[in-house]
């Protein structure tokens, strides 16, 4: 076999850090050969994206490194100083796409200058010839008008343009290798294959070798010839693709497997890792995965585990025998069914009707204002003791529609119904309560986890000083927070424990309807484990009543009993979820299902069940809002669908149920939007 493309032995990295040093890498050891693709996964602060930044020379410049080899394409990087660096590797050997691409592209710059850049400041290329391949890869990433669109700045793309732009960017110099950090965490799910079919296609044209660091275990099960497992900054196992998902070997892989929601029965819980990731200023002398592994043996705490070989490229770092391992990757998992509770109260806890929401939405400073309806007639019932989803792309309404079922904005037309007679916004706070996407950004940083949770009792002048001491303290112990954390800050908790707080506080006011707004979307998937977990516990316990609003349909097909799917203002679809998913009505909700991507090893990203382009929120109306990314549109589409009710389901589309299902009709030609931004 030729000589690997990168090779890491003994990649050690030390950072300082108030108090002594942080030893963030410890030891990560692995090749990647040509045209071949390598997944990093592991939990957030395991090391994945200092590892592959240190890769371009990118790692903190207070930073320690040493290893026994370092290479990129034949560059010692050790070995180059930062000119060298720049001159030489990055760009034409080595190129990243960075997770946000908004942090990478300079908001003042027109993107053709950026992407030029990398010809132009390498001498590779004139301006000219450096223009024509930015224009072709333009086009080539599915960037429509792309010798005009040069001359724009970055706010005025969408979030999936931007990342072709810096995909674009990244192969202006033809690299041997494409490194990719979470490109697709911020991105919808369809976008989101879009860009995974679109690199992984790019990959295979070019014979680029990749590396792929996500948490998104499907993303990589689907396009990654070798997976490696970081943890606490080593890699505790590295496998081809197909041995690492059907037999994984060490205890924290089986873990992270298990808290994947994909592919689990619904009603059973699910595999979450107790405790997070250690601290590495003190690095264990045994295995840094031994406090949290329900199998670790008494020598685990105190002999450093080696790496050994568990089949044909196939290693672990682990001193647990194969045969000590369950045969079961759920057997890792506490699997038993949870109690359902009580049956569900007839009625609804929550109800919808006909709610309008426009913005009025500024073109400059001489354009007439445009009118933005982000509602447009929406009808929605929550009943007692169920889990609704809601479902869609961004900018299909999700948020608007949670702004108004919690009073935050009064709809235009249409009413909300809530299961009590009183409507004041105090009978309101403590009937429904919000859990959002991000817990830092809802949470007081100067506020500590017990005057957060407190804070509801004191505005609705809820018991005494004891009274909301005891009842903070219970709600911490029914959430899993440690009660030595009653005088922690929000900068001192770990992701899921700042959520954790943010479901305490939601709980305070003891509310019948809990509104989760993504709120696993920013987590790990072991983190997210436990986060769902506590939800159908506290459903259960409680009988609450859960709206969820997610991206994310793994989440959805585990945790919901119906399905809201939303497209562009409007209810599209809405069913059980096991007709959603098993046999969708609407051709949209056909495409969000395909897009959904669970692990299946080898199994590729299947194509796109939508044409390109996004439609304008701004436009007028005229027929079917979906009917120009259809790939079934008919002669009926350009008259607005009315929406059709069933047995337990409603559908707004012109096709008949059975010509859904049995394929394409006959095609109707309609002019795909251009994307269009506003202020």
């Amino acid at each position: 076999m030729s000589s690997p493309l990168v090779e890491v032995r003994n990649l050690q990295l030390s950072l300082p850090v108030p108090g002594g040093r942080l030893h963030a890498l410890r030891g990560v050891d692995f090749t990647l050969h040509a045209g071949h693709t390598l997944g990093l996964v592991g939990e957030s602060g395991c090391g994945k994206s200092l590892t592959v930044h240190t890769l371009l020379g990118l790692q903190p410049q207070a930073a320690t490194v040493t290893a026994a080899a370092l290479r990129v394409g034949g560059h010692e990087l050790l070995a180059s100083d930062e000119a060298t660096l720049s001159r030489e590797l990055r760009g034409r050997v080595a190129a990243m796409i960075f997770q946000e691409p908004m942090t990478s592209l300079n908001p003042v710059l027109p993107v053709g200058a950026q992407i030029t850049e990398a010809l132009t400041v390498h001498g590779l290329a004139s301006p000219a010839a450096a223009t024509r391949r930015a224009v072709e890869l333009l086009e080539r990433v599915g960037i429509a008008n792309a010798a005009a669109r040069l001359a724009q700045f970055p706010h005025q793309f969408s979030g999936g343009q931007r990342q072709r732009i810096m995909i674009a960017m990244a192969l202006m110099a033809e690299p041997e290798l494409l490194i990719a950090d979470e490109p697709t965490t911020a991105l919808d799910v369809t976008v989101q294959a879009e860009i995974l079919s679109l690199l992984d296609s790019l990959r295979r044209e070019m014979r680029m070798a990749m590396i792929l660091v996500s948490h998104n275990l499907g993303l990589v099960s689907r396009v990654c010839d070798d997976v490696a497992v970081m943890y606490a900054g080593q890699v505790v196992e590295q496998a081809p693709v197909q041995a690492l998902f059907g037999r994984p070997q060490h205890p924290y892989t089986r873990g992270l497997l298990a808290a994947v929601p994909e592919g689990q029965v619904h009603g059973t819980r699910l595999g979450a890792i107790a405790g997070t990731v250690p601290s590495l200023m003190s690095p264990p002398q045994g295995c840094a995965f031994a406090p949290r592994c329900h199998q670790a043996q008494p020598a685990c705490h105190d002999t450093a585990p080696p790496w050994v070989g568990r089949g044909v490229m196939h290693g672990v770092r682990c001193l647990l025998p194969p045969v000590v391992l369950p045969q079961s990757i759920r057997a890792d998992a506490d699997a038993a069914p949870r109690d359902p509770g009580e049956p569900a109260d007839p009625g609804a806890a929550l109800q919808g009707d006909g709610l309008v929401r426009r913005y009025r939405v500024s073109r400059g400073f001489f354009a007439k204002p445009a009118q933005l309806r982000a509602l447009d007639g929406v009808s929605l019932a929550l009943q007692r003791g169920e889990v609704l989803a809601v479902v869609g792309e961004s900018g299909c309404g999700k948020s608007t529609l949670a702004r108004l079922l919690l009073g935050l904005e009064q709809p235009d037309d249409g009413s909300v119904r809530l299961g009590l007679e009183a409507t004041d916004a105090r009978a309101r706070a403590r009937y429904i309560q919000p859990v959002f996407q991000d817990p830092m950004a809802s949470l007081n940083p100067r506020r500590s986890v017990a005057e957060a949770i407190a804070r509801p009792l004191e505005v609705h002048g809820l018991l005494d000083a004891a009274g909301r001491r005891e009842r903070v303290l219970a709600l911490m112990q029914q959430v899993g927070l440690p009660l030595r954390l009653f005088h922690a800050f929000p900068g001192q908790l770990s992701g899921g424990q700042r959520q954790r707080v943010a479901i305490a506080r939601a709980l305070a006011l003891e509310p019948q309807v809990l509104l989760c707004d993504e709120p696993t979307s920013a987590l790990d998937v072991s983190v997210q484990a436990q986060i769902l977990n506590l939800l159908a516990d506290l459903r259960a316990e409680r009988g609450l009543s859960l709206l969820l609003i997610t991206h994310d349909l793994g989440v959805v097909r585990h945790m919901a009993e119906r399905v809201l799917v939303m497209y562009l203002g409007r209810v599209v679809e809405e069913g059980p979820v096991a007709q959603i998913f098993e046999s969708p009505r609407h051709p949209y909700t056909r495409a969000l299902v395909a897009a959904a991507l669970p692990v299946a090893p080898g199994a590729g990203v299947p194509p796109p069940q939508m044409k390109p382009g996004r439609a304008d929120p701004t436009a007028p109306r005229q027929g079917c809002a979906f009917a120009p990314r259809c790939p079934q549109a008919i002669e009926s589409c350009r008259s607005e669908p009315p929406l059709r009710s069933g047995p337990g389901f409603r559908v707004a589309c012109h096709l008949a149920p059975d010509v859904l299902q049995a394929g394409p009709a006959a095609a109707l030609t309609m002019p795909h939007p251009e994307v269009t931004t506003w202020k």
